[in-house]
């Protein structure tokens, strides 16, 4: 019975830690040298990939879709495979949600961690990366769900209010980061019509370039959230 206590109490918010002044700065400068520096990045991508295939799903199952299982390629690509209508609203629903998902998870998480919901949040990926385990389908997926599963248990467990908020923070700003990286890569590419906003502009007669700057505003105002809080923590 202690033992349930001690994990119920991991799950519960906190108070907040200020982040103020250099512990602030220090995250920032981290989360932006880990996306800009190349071998840092090759790893880090995974994560936002990964966050990308699992928004496939999410909304996939939100739609009535059953999710099968998804693969990550360390070419910075993935697929997530759901089964339902080849057309529809849950389809063009369902393929939407990847691009934006990394932003929105990103402001989400910055925004629920300097509230004192870091424990709360960490309990959620662990649920969301345990059952995403049982859907992978290739060594290299496996590999980055697991480590995902091992380091967010253990800083869920062992890792101080602090430190939970301050990794908290530092991965929202590098998945909003990641999801400009991924969108700028997927705009400016020559695809043969097998990329999400294509495969959106096919579904629904709306032109690609319009689907692109759907994903860019919801990357924008998920900027601007993460912006304004991290601005109102250094202040």
């Amino acid at each position: 019975m202690d033992r349930l206590d001690e994990v119920w109490q991991r799950v519960l918010p906190v108070d907040p830690v200020a982040l103020t002044g250099t512990p602030v700065l220090v995250v920032l400068v981290a989360a932006l040298v880990a996306v800009a520096v190349p071998p840092v990045w090759g790893v880090l991508r995974l994560a936002v990939t990964l966050v990308h295939e699992l928004g496939h799903a999410g909304v996939g199952m939100l739609s009535g879709r059953r999710f099968t299982g998804f693969v990550l390629r360390g070419d910075m690509s993935g697929h997530a495979v759901t089964v339902g209508p080849a057309r529809g609203a849950g389809r063009a629903f369902t393929t939407w949600a990847g691009y934006p998902m990394p932003a929105l998870v990103g402001a989400a998480v910055v925004w629920s961690a300097v509230r004192g919901w870091g424990p709360t949040v960490l309990t959620a990926v662990l649920v969301v990366l345990v059952a995403a385990v049982l859907r992978v389908r290739s060594v290299l997926t496996a590999t980055v769900v697991v480590v995902a599963v091992v380091g967010t248990g253990a800083l869920w467990w062992v890792g101080s209010d602090r430190l939970q908020e301050q990794v908290l923070v530092g991965t929202g700003i590098v998945l909003v980061v990641g999801a400009w990286r991924h969108l700028t890569t997927v705009a400016f590419s020559h695809d043969r019509g097998t990329s999400d906003p294509a495969v959106l502009a096919r579904l629904t007669h709306v032109p690609r370039v319009l689907w692109v700057l759907s994903f860019a505003l919801v990357c924008a105002a998920a900027t601007w959230a993460v912006v304004t809080e991290v601005w109102a923590a250094w202040r």
